[in-house]
């Protein structure tokens, strides 16, 4: 009874007064509801002496009353098909025993032996249930719970779907169900996804789908009809400060209110994507916020689009931060000279992997490099390499740039972040895409979500298109060390507040300046592998980010002689590979059939000779060429793969090979093939 039906029978008992006769109109009016089924009973009874005036002495009337009641039972079940079973079952009872006293008492009488006895108890008795029935109803409706589930299910396309259980949370209803066996598939439920949405109007990010691992048709549905990340969550501060960077770092938080958490030594590398405006470097500075307060990880940063626009206020808490194209050029190769250092180091030190107590010095007879006993040399920290904005340094130095960092790196404590706008085919490389095995998608524009997140992912209900830009932080986690039960449940990275209010600044400089002394110095191994090949621009890489002059001589070079004057011009003049060789030794002898090597192409030589081999296997093949197909002929070409592949790109972009969808192979232009 409703509060309204409690205030009405209030206001109909105070105006009927105390008289017998409001009272009986008072009881009447309550027991209206519930006298169908008796008034249904009476009339069986009148109706079923009234036959027996003409049809009891008629056999053939028996025949026919016979087959009316078994075809009218029948009927009853067939029609309560698309009710409850409990109502089916309910009504086709009490129709059979109806009509079966009903031709009972038309062939012998309403009189004839336990006919009358069986009439008033049966009959009393099934109209009781009827009333008992309608008392027990919910307000909402004499259709059940799983009846309109069913009948939503059948709109949507899952007709004969079981469901189970259902846990309802704050927030949050879980629906196991079961398909019919053979008829539908869990991929059945991942399309039906939007019209579920429609029916329940709910927008279709509420709903996820996580199927039965050990089950093709079962599953269970996760409806969160109201969004809980619209209001953005200020970053509440560092999650484990001075801690190991072992321990997650949290970035946000799901839509029901537990943390985002990011296992950075279970992701090892990061794809970061999202469309401009989506929150993608909100994303960044959280991490790097959680990140640049542990005390044993370094970090690395290269920024050549936006000269790290974003990130100034955490530049002086970074290692290395690489803000130009020839910087974040050399920080690519300094990553790639590392690995192996690095590797060397942890191999010789007995780690399988790198581990916080690596990252100490080692004074455990366990992991030392000396024959006996504890070794004491400075440990090595994690190594953090993020790539912002990473399409310009593609575009500059070829799509497999980072495919053997992300396929070496793994085991060598050195973790590689791309983060970009769109990760497709045509900017990062497939292999190198494969080797990233987490990702953090944002907002991203029609099926850009693919480029980043797997295809169990998408089914299951993520869909990150569905915000675009609109929903600034809105993020989808894929990751070692996650649940996979949340890889489809949407998350909103922490907000640095208002850029007016200089919040960001605020927390950068608490952070830069507070966890000075727990951050970890980059190692010797580390430096000195990134000094071998980057030279100046890593050792006056702190200069170089801040814009200070680089360091001067400690003191005056020293008069040279003329000798050594003359030797030092010939010096500046020698590969850096020849450098250890005596240039005052004989030379060898050479045979006369001997075939003197041939010097490095220059730069137009080395294009005419690419284009030529472009023209030539583009000829034999079915008119398209792979970047890996010139790999026999770098030697002649003088240049390596990378210098190709920017080259091949060039020439797409001037119109004289066509980019064919799929990464690295282009089509030759008819143009250039009558060159």
């Amino acid at each position: 009874m409703t509060s309204k039906d409690a205030q009405q029978q209030h206001e109909d008992r105070l105006n009927s007064g105390s008289s017998a006769s409001g009272m009986g109109s008072w009881l009447w009016h309550r027991a209206k509801p519930y006298t169908p089924p008796w008034i249904v009973t009476g009339a069986v009874g009148l109706t079923g002496a009234g036959a027996n005036t003409l049809w009891s002495e008629s056999p053939w009337a028996g025949v026919g009353l016979t087959l009316a009641s078994v075809g009218l039972t029948a009927a009853t079940w067939w029609a309560g098909k698309s009710t409850g079973q409990q109502r089916r079952l309910h009504s086709a009872i009490t129709v059979a025993a109806g009509s079966a006293w009903f031709t009972s008492a038309a062939l012998s009488g309403p009189l004839t032996g336990p006919l009358p006895d069986l009439y008033l108890m049966g009959g009393a008795t099934l109209a009781l249930t009827w009333n008992i029935r309608q008392v027990m109803r919910s307000s909402a409706g004499e259709t059940s719970g799983s009846d309109s589930d069913k009948g939503l299910l059948e709109k949507v396309g899952l007709a004969r779907t079981r469901l189970r259980d259902v846990k309802v949370e704050p927030n949050r209803v879980t629906v196991p169900y079961e398909l019919p066996a053979g008829e539908l598939t869990n991929d059945d439920v991942a399309k039906a996804i939007p019209r579920i949405a429609s029916a329940l109007d709910v927008p279709t990010t509420a709903i996820r789908v996580m199927h039965d691992p050990d089950s093709a048709r079962k599953g269970q549905f996760v409806i969160v009809p109201e969004d809980m990340l619209k209001t953005p969550t200020v970053w509440p501060g560092p999650f484990a400060p001075g801690e190991s960077v072992a321990v997650p770092l949290r970035l946000g938080v799901y839509d029901d209110g537990s943390d985002l958490l990011l296992p950075l030594l279970d992701a090892i590398h990061l794809l970061v994507m999202g469309m401009t405006g989506s929150g993608k470097t909100e994303g960044a500075l959280d991490i790097l916020l959680e990140i640049l307060t542990r005390n044993d990880v370094a970090v690395w940063l290269a920024d050549a689009a936006k000269a790290g626009q974003d990130f100034q206020p955490l530049i002086p808490a970074m290692d290395w931060a690489a803000l130009d194209t020839p910087s974040a050029g050399a920080m690519v190769a300094a990553v790639q000279a590392v690995i192996p250092a690095r590797t060397a180091w942890l191999r010789d030190h007995s780690y399988r992997a790198w581990e916080p107590a690596a990252a100490r010095t080692q004074t455990n007879p366990a992991h030392s490099c000396a024959s006996a006993g504890a070794c004491g040399c400075p440990g090595m920290p994690y190594l953090l390499a993020w790539f912002e904005e990473a399409a310009k340094l593609l575009r500059e130095l070829g799509d497999d740039v980072f495919t053997g960092i992300a396929q070496e790196a793994r085991s060598a404590g050195v973790s590689l972040v791309v983060s970009m706008q769109r990760a497709s085919g045509y900017q990062l490389s497939t292999d190198t895409r494969a080797s990233l095995p987490a990702a953090m998608c944002f907002g991203v524009k029609g099926d850009d979500a693919s480029f980043a997140l797997p295809e169990e992912v998408l089914d299951a209900g993520a869909n990150p298109a569905a915000w675009g830009n609109k929903r600034k932080g809105y993020v989808y986690l894929v990751s070692a060390g996650v649940e996979e039960d949340l890889y489809a449940n949407p998350a909103r990275t922490f907000w640095t507040g208002p850029p007016a209010e200089g919040t960001y600044e605020r927390m950068a400089r608490y952070v830069v300046e507070h966890f000075a002394n727990v951050r970890a110095e980059l190692d010797p191994v580390t430096a000195a592998a990134a000094e071998r090949v980057a030279g100046t621009l890593f050792t006056g890489r702190r200069e170089r980010a801040t814009g200070a002059p680089l360091p001067a001589a400690a003191a005056p070079a020293p008069e040279l002689t003329e000798a050594q004057e003359s030797a030092r011009e010939v010096a500046a003049l020698v590969d850096a590979e020849d450098a250890e060789l005596d240039a005052s030794a004989e030379l060898p002898g050479v045979a006369a059939n001997a075939e003197l090597p041939h010097a490095k192409p220059s730069t137009e030589e080395a294009r005419e000779l690419l284009e030529e081999m472009v023209r030539m296997l583009a000829s034999v093949g079915p008119g398209t060429v792979a970047v890996h197909q010139l790999n026999p002929y770098l030697e002649k070409i003088g240049r390596d793969r990378s210098w190709v592949s920017r080259e091949m790109k060039r020439m797409s972009e001037e119109g004289r090979l066509a980019a064919t969808g799929e990464a690295g192979v282009y089509r030759l232009i008819a143009t250039m093939a009558g060159v």
